[in-house]
């Protein structure tokens, strides 16, 4: 084997890696020496993708397109696996229900950004652009809500069914909610605090906690070091799930092109496209099993350590979010610059309204905690969400960074409806219609979940 770097399939992939971790280090010094940047919040990654991204189109220094759209693909996989293995913690002053809830609450926020995108775009394709893909406003929710791995994944779809540089567009809306989440929730942190509707903010960075011995080792937990090494078992059980997400994905839509040709090749798309949802659930039923095992005595150690897999998700994500960044193609948003400014205004005006009132009818007690965690994680990412809660909540006191936990653990499920009507509203004008009505029947349903579980019982 030829080890010299003559071998671009041995060195192209490191090198490229290697491009990635000086930029995440050039971003880290940047935000931590430039004033103006850190009172931004804007996360590390985001400015890591952006100084990429010029890197990229200035052309200093090669960086391989189709490795970056794999690497935004498969981090976005790996990161909700790892998230997904975590053991659930109970937090005092949590509510009943208040998981769920908050789960019903993300996937309905989904679904008020569907339906403000779908209303520019279908209105926009009536009027002023004939030509616009009238499904485009879906886009909108994949960006805000879920980040540039899934408006990565949506948007390739997308331009599969017709909508030319589809892919583009979805990563350049979910650039502009990371700017909504980090300048525009810090400017509301700011005028919150003024008014003394805030606890007092610090003014250096916070950091989420200590961490001690018991982080690593609970007392039935594996040993840090034995004959294998902690993180490396987390590793390996992120990765088998992973490999068992492929298989399962690979078998389903085989089986659906021997049933169905015409059907599996719409789906197929989709539920390689989504993953990261087949994934999770996998890791789901993982702790689940795992538990039940430790419960009847068959292991007698917990295997997760939720400090290292929150390390590998974060590491995952940060990874995706640089890669994703740097690989939109500015040239392919030459005719979309309308839509994309009505879209990114509206979709940060609606969330922000929306999870305000929400956020005062169901987090009682912790209400601006819970709306900041939220806003910052339906226009960017949990680690979004994450930022802007530390400045007013630094060591996690309310049950507020939970809820996006195990909010994201049951909006998992409730967004599962949200695979059919993607699908729906890419195929054809009708279909876009048929799926906006939808959106609306399912928000509703989703309301009724918030304001009526659990109500008698509180009572």
């Amino acid at each position: 084997m030829d080890f010299s770097s003559a071998n671009t399939e041995l060195w192209g992939w490191m090198l490229q890696i290697g491009v990635i971790a000086g930029v995440i280090l050039l971003a880290n010094v940047l935000r931590r020496k430039i004033l103006f940047i850190q009172k931004s919040l804007m996360p590390t990654a985001v400015i890591a993708g952006f100084i990429l991204l010029l890197i990229r189109t200035s052309g200093l220094i090669y960086i391989d397109l189709t490795f970056l759209e794999s690497l935004t693909y498969h981090m976005l996989a790996l990161g909700f696996i790892a998230m997904s293995l975590r053991t659930p913690e109970k937090t005092e002053g949590a509510t009943p229900f208040i998981g769920l809830k908050s789960g019903a609450l993300i996937v309905s926020t989904y679904l008020v950004q569907a339906i403000t995108g779908l209303v520019i775009s279908i209105v926009l394709g009536l009027t002023f652009m004939p030509d616009l893909f009238k499904a485009s406003g879906i886009l909108l929710p994949m960006a805000y809500g879920q980040g540039p791995g899934q408006a990565n994944n949506v948007g390739t779809t997308y331009e599969a069914l017709g909508m030319a540089g589809g892919r583009s567009f979805g990563l350049s809306l979910a650039t502009a909610g990371y700017l909504c989440a980090c300048i525009v929730g810090v400017i509301f942190l700011n005028i919150f605090n003024k008014k003394g509707r805030l606890h007092k903010i610090e003014e250096k960075e916070a950091v989420s906690g200590s961490v001690t011995v018991d982080t690593f080792q609970a007392h039935d937990e594996i040993p840090v070091a034995e004959s294998i090494d902690k993180f490396s078992i987390q590793f390996t059980l992120v990765a088998l799930i992973y490999l068992l997400t492929y298989l399962l994905t690979d078998n389903i839509t085989a089986l659906l092109a021997m049933i169905s040709p015409g059907l599996a090749s719409t789906v197929s798309t989709l539920l390689w496209g989504f993953n990261f949802i087949i994934g999770s659930a996998l890791a789901i039923l993982v702790r689940v099993a795992f538990k039940n095992l430790r419960r009847f005595k068959v292991m007698n150690h917990q295997y997760q350590n939720n400090y290292l897999l929150s390390r590998m998700s974060g590491l995952a994500f940060d990874l995706m979010i640089v890669a994703g960044i740097a690989s939109i193609n500015i040239e392919d948003l030459s005719g979309y610059w309308l839509p994309f400014t009505l879209m990114a205004v509206s979709g940060g005006i609606v969330t922000y309204l929306f999870l305000l009132y929400m956020s005062r009818k169901l987090y009682k007690g912790y209400e601006n905690e819970g709306f900041f965690s939220m806003y910052g994680m339906l226009t960017g990412t949990l680690s979004s969400g994450i930022l802007l809660l530390r400045e007013i909540d630094p060591e996690m006191k309310t049950p507020a960074a939970n809820n996006l936990v195990i909010g994201s653990s049951f909006g998992i499920i409730f967004g599962a409806p949200m695979l059919v009507l993607v699908s729906l509203a890419g195929e054809n004008d009708m279909m876009t219609y048929v799926t906006f009505g939808l959106c609306i029947v399912y928000l509703l349903l989703l309301l009724l979940i918030i304001f009526k579980v659990g109500k008698k019982k509180a009572k």
